[in-house]
This record gives structure tokens, sequence and C-alpha cells, in this order.
């Protein structure tokens, strides 16, 4: 244990148990808190001082003021604890802090509770909105129940974790009592904190979460007028989230969303954008949910996009994206790795991984990845999700989904795809050639960017068949709600790609190693001319890996830089897109 935590354990003994504190111990504590920077401890001392006034002399009581001023000027707080500063800094200063540390906002202690709890449990209401601006999830729960449980599973002394409980939560909560469960809405609450309250209700905090013990935040209050405003609120909540998140939407819809994401597939964008719209704004049957098939070859996207679809309807919450590998699903008996065995057999306990996971959250996001390897008896259950949206466990137990969304994902027709995408961009480019020369002697650009949709007669006489060839099943493709199609990437997209990855190298060598890469355009010239139309982006991460990562590992290795180089990477252009990559320290 270290001396400063020796010295909190204790400090806090001698207030709990020998609280009239003689003055030749005050005065040790007093520097012992200025030397080991154990900020707390001033409100400590300073309640040992109160005590003493009234059995010492005035004499003595002069020099006590002088150390307790002494104590007060020098003792500060942790200005990189994030719990003291809340506790003890200003506002500025914690906006400062989060500048420097953005994902502090969220950050939990050892014991289990955020920042956010600490605000809102001490009316620290500038510092909560502070917070929440800087991203804090004011849905965040607290992992602590009570000192004894927590000192146990942490293995450490009981008084440590009480005493930072009490250090940080400055409120006389009962320490016995479970706060597992709970929010910063519930903290405000059960302090009757009606500014935090009202901070919390302006970014949207969720006043019908409950804690491990059941209790919701408007349980807590013990204020009438607190508890009108609270019920009000819980009323009206749905509506102003509503509100809210429609006003989101307008400002920044989802088309704009993807595009910082997903690289390229403006088509497919707008096609998901548009039914996820419909979906969202009530225009579509409700009695089904939404299917979606997305084609296309490997690494071009089709995974990301199910991703973002998640992350932008359910936001941080790890229930609202399910995936499942139906490659894993090959065998008539693996039925029942998804929807768990019927009684009697092994496994029926454990329930299936698809059923188990619909029912945490039923309007999640799923996704079915190469759905084309998937057995023909998984598909007769697809089917009955698709049609009626729900779904029967190995138990009898009926989880209803209508409100999910369901991303399939194949390699069906990828290389007649990609095949029929690159002619069409060929002939568009030919196309706008021969018009701008025609009108007015211009040249096209190199790389100017032309948006290439597929044609109905493609996707009815080519892509249709083999699709039917392979499910062979017309109900499974009628309840579809859109094929989507992912395309090639074009050759400015594929130089996004390119300068991203190096991006991500360059951030992380300056990180780890304090090293500066730089490069030139030559360099992501011969990066592109690596692009497989087979394995989409991830040949282009492979060739930086191959090319330009395995180069500095081994200069690394080597001792050829060290930190604060600068190491340049060029290439010597042969022939084409063929050519060679060298560093230069």
């Amino acid at each position: 244990m270290s001396i400063r935590n020796i010295f909190n354990r204790n400090l806090n003994y001698y207030l709990r148990v020998k609280y009239l504190v003689q003055p030749k111990i005050c005065r040790q504590l007093t520097v012992q808190s200025i030397k080991y920077q154990n900020y707390p401890s001033t409100r400590v001392i300073s309640n040992c001082f109160l005590y003493n006034t009234n059995n010492i002399s005035s004499s003595r009581f002069l020099s006590w003021k002088w150390l307790l001023a002494i104590s007060l000027v020098y003792a500060g707080y942790d200005s990189q604890n994030i719990f003291d500063l809340i506790n003890q800094g200003s506002a500025k200063e914690l906006t400062k802090f989060l500048k420097d540390n953005p994902k502090a906002v969220n950050k939990l202690h050892l014991f289990g509770w955020a920042p956010l709890h600490v605000a809102a449990s001490n009316n620290k209401y500038e510092h909560l909105a502070v917070l929440l601006k800087a991203g804090a999830d004011p849905d965040l729960s607290d992992g602590f129940s009570n000192y004894l449980n927590v000192a146990r599973k942490q293995n450490i002394n009981p008084m440590d974790v009480l005493s930072s409980r009490k250090n940080h939560f400055m409120h006389n909560f009962n320490v016995n009592a479970t706060f597992q469960g709970f929010t910063a809405f519930h903290y405000a609450a059960l302090s009757n904190n009606i500014e935090s309250l009202k901070v919390l209700m302006e970014y949207g905090a969720d006043p019908h979460l409950k804690s491990v013990s059941g209790h919701k935040p408007i349980d807590l209050v013990t204020d009438f007028t607190i508890y009108e405003l609270l019920a009000d609120y819980e009323n009206n909540f749905e509506l102003i989230k509503n509100k809210k998140e429609a006003e989101i939407r307008k400002k920044f819809p989802l088309e704009l969303r993807l595009k910082q994401k997903i690289i390229g597939q403006e088509n497919a964008i707008n096609v998901v954008s548009s039914a996820i719209r419909r979906k969202e704004n009530g225009w579509m049957d409700d009695e089904h949910p939404l299917v979606f098939l997305f084609l296309g070859s490997s690494g071009i996207g089709k995974t990301e996009m199910a991703k973002q679809i998640a992350s932008y309807l359910h936001k941080n919450n790890k229930d609202g994206f399910i995936r499942l590998d139906m490659s894993e699903y090959q065998e008539k008996h693996e039925v029942a790795k998804m929807i768990g065995s019927p009684p009697g057999y092994i496994g029926y306990d454990d329930g299936g991984y698809l059923t188990k996971q619909l029912a945490k959250n039923p309007n999640a996001v799923v996704l079915f990845d190469e759905v084309e390897k998937a057995h023909t008896d998984i598909l007769t259950i697809l089917l009955q999700l698709f049609d009626e949206g729900r779904i029967t466990d190995g138990k009898g137990k009926t989880i209803v989904c209508k409100n999910a969304i369901f991303v399939m994902t194949s390699n069906l027709a990828s290389n007649e795809i990609a095949d029929h995408a690159l002619e069409l961009r060929n002939e568009q480019r030919q196309n706008k050639l021969i018009e701008d020369s025609r009108i007015s002697n211009k040249k096209i650009e190199k790389h100017e960017e032309i948006v290439t949709f597929i044609s109905k007669k493609f996707k009815d006489q080519i892509v249709k068949p083999i699709l039917k060839k392979h499910f062979k099943r017309d109900e499974f493709l009628g309840r579809i709600n859109e094929v989507v199609y992912f395309l090639p990437f074009s050759e400015i997209e594929l130089k996004t790609i390119v300068q991203r990855e190096l991006q991500y190298w360059q951030e992380l060598a300056l990180k780890k190693h304090n090293i500066q890469i730089e490069w030139d355009s030559a360099v992501e010239h011969v990066i592109i001319g690596a692009y497989d139309v087979n394995y989409g982006a991830r040949s282009i991460k492979h060739e930086v890996e191959r090319s330009v990562v395995a180069q500095l590992a081994k200069a690394h290795e080597n001792g050829l830089i060290k930190k604060n180089t600068v190491v340049k990477i060029e290439a010597d252009i042969t022939k084409g897109n063929h050519g060679n990559i060298f560093l230069k320290i």
C-alpha cells in the first residue's frame, strides 16, 4: 500500500474514532497532507480545528489558525484528477482539462462511478454542463454497490474505499446502501439538486432508468416541487426526446453521418438513408421489419455500413448491434446455435445466440454476414423473422422484433457487379471526354469523380437470376426491402483510403515512438497500384503494412530511427503503377 493510501486511512480513522484530535496529531496531519498532496484532507483537518477551538487556549488557537491557513493555501487539489477537479476546481479549468483529455469525460473510477455522478451529487451544475457538452453520457450508470462489496471485489482495505467515496461524494450517503445502477439523474434527485436536474433534463437524461435496487430518480426525491418537475418531465420524455432527435436529424442527416465513415458508395448511402428515414417517420408497414441485402466484393464497406446504422440508431448501446457470421451456420444442426436446442437436448438451458441477443434489444440492427453460406434451414428461420417480425427460441418463447433492422451481406454476383461498374465508369468517362471536347475543347480532369448507377436491366437480367439460383425461394427474396449495390472504389476514393491508412500509421508513430512520418504523392500512387477489386480496402491496408510499416519496423529495430526522427517515405516510379517505396531518414 502506498504512503498516500496509508495516510488516507489513518486520517479518516482519527476523524471517526478519535474525534477529539490532539494538537500535536493535528499538526502532524497538516504537514503530511501538504507533503503527500492528500488534497481532500483539508476538509478533515478543518473539522479537527473547529472541534479543538473550545479546548485550547487563545494563544495556541492562533497557531492553529496559522497552520490551517497554510494547509488551505498549499494543499490545493490535483488538477490532473478529474474527480478532484470537479469537486475543487472551476468549470473553466475542467473545460481546459477535457480539451486535452477528451476521453476522461466518461472515465470510470476504479470503484465504479463516473465524473458525471460526482458533479450531479455535489450540485456542481456548471461542471455538469461542461461534462455533458464534452460528450458525457447522461445515462451512464454507477458500478459502485457499497464499500464492503467493492473492497472485497478489489481485494483492498474497506477503509480505503470508504475514504475515496467520501472524498468524492460530499453528501452523507448511507455507506451500507447500494448505488449500483445509479445515473447522474439518480444522484441529483437523491440530493434534491434542482439545478443539476435541470441541466440533465436539458441534455435528455432518461428519467425511466432504474437502479439495481429498482428505483427511478423520481422515487428518491423528497422535495414536493422537484417531484412535480420530474413527474412532468417523465410524462413528456418520449415527446421531448423525439422532438430533439428530429431536430438533430434535420441539421445532420444520416447521409452526412455515413459519408464521414464510409468512403464512396454514394448510391448505397442514399438508398439506405432513404429507407431508414421512411421507417423512422412512420412511412413503412409497421407489421414487417426493415430488411436489406448488401451485395458487392469483400472489403468495400458492407459490414461498416451496418455498424454505422447501428451507431446512428442506438448510439453507445452495445446491445444495439448483433452480428452473426453465417459461415458458422453451414450445417443443419447448427440451427440450435441460433435459436437454442429443443427440450431434452444438450445445450437446452443455454439458449440460442440470436434469440438471447434479440431478447435484450428487440429493436437492434442485426447483421447476417455472408448469408449465402448459411444452411437452407437457417434461411427458413430468417424468412419467418423477416415476414412476421418474430422468432421462437428452443424453449418456446417468442420474441417480437418488428422494429429491428436486418442486414444481410453477400458476395454473390460480386464479380459481375464489379465488372459492370468498371465498364460503366469507362463508358461514362469517355462520353464526358467527348462531350467536353466538343463543347469547349475543355480537357477532362484525370481524377474527376463520376457517379455510377447500376442499370435496372443489369439488375433484372444478371443479378436476380444469380440470387434466385442460390436461394431457390422467391418468397425469401420478396421479403427484402432494398437490394443495395456496393461498387469498386474509384481512383479518387482509393487515394482517400491510402491517405487515411498512412495518416493512421503517422499518428501511431508519433504517439508511440515520437517519430514523425512524411510522404509524397508518388507513394500514394504506388500503393494504389496494389488495389485488388476482389479484396477492396483490405488490399490497400495490407500493401501499406507490407511496403511501408515493415520497413519502419525494421529500421526502428536496427536503431536507424529514434525519438524525434523525421522519416520521409518516398517512391521511385519506374513504369505505370509499379515502383519501389523506400525510407529517407
